[in-house]
């Protein structure tokens, strides 16, 4: 297998290659991701009534106490195949079973951050959402605890933020075709931009793999 370069072109290129390769998995992995985020997704709505109620509060709990985590999960499997490691379906539930705190005060600091910076200025809230993006894989991948998770996506994503900002463009186009493609689409093109992006932190962790052992080495000799 060709390793991805951390470059937007060479991402998406090995995105889709390894999509393909690996289609019925990364589809099984997406369809149990969508599946089990449905439950946040559908309020009920009307007249207030002890129902209505508990079952919005329940819908809430979901979304910020398992959501979370299945999504986590889902991308650690993305990761994996992007880099023919052997995953296995279950890992999108890993996150249950392990790193279950470090998941959900992670996701709920990202948003925190990301939320603080739109509603301040877009431009700040763009950059916070773009720099901590590989928070999620350094949760699962690298098993960090949330404020060095946020830390280390930060500094991995120095001098990639304009990359990483340009594949959100991107992926905003085939999001969009693929809504148009009777909406089914839109389900695949998701998965294609999920594999692009675990592509990119594969990269740009060999890159600094790379870097850490010609140090060592030279430190050596």
């Amino acid at each position: 297998m060709r390793t991805p370069e951390a470059t937007l072109t060479r991402s998406y290129s090995h995105g889709w290659q390894q999509f393909k390769k690996y289609f019925l998995h990364l589809f099984l992995v997406g369809l149990i991701t969508w599946v089990a985020s449905m439950p946040s997704g559908v309020p009920f709505w009307g007249a207030p009534s002890a129902g209505i109620m508990a079952w919005n509060t329940l819908a809430a709990a979901y979304a910020l106490l398992v959501v979370p985590v299945i999504i986590y999960g889902a991308q650690h499997a993305y990761l994996k195949y992007m880099r023919d490691d052997r995953a296995d379906i279950r890992d999108v539930f890993s996150g249950f079973k392990t790193n279950y705190l470090n998941i959900i005060l992670a996701n709920l600091l990202v948003v925190a951050i990301c939320g603080i910076g739109f509603v301040l200025l877009l431009v700040p809230g763009v950059v916070f959402a773009c720099r901590l993006s590989f928070v999620p894989y350094l949760v699962m991948d690298k098993g960090l605890d949330p404020v060095g998770a946020i830390e280390k996506s930060w500094n991995m994503t120095r001098g990639h933020g304009w990359r990483i900002f340009a594949m959100y463009l991107v992926a905003i186009p085939l999001l969009v075709f693929g809504l148009v493609l009777l909406g089914i689409g839109l389900f695949f093109a998701a998965l294609i931009v999920s594999c692009a992006f675990a592509s990119l932190y594969y990269a740009v962790d060999l890159q600094e793999q790379a870097l850490l052992n010609s140090n060592a080495t030279a430190l050596a000799a």
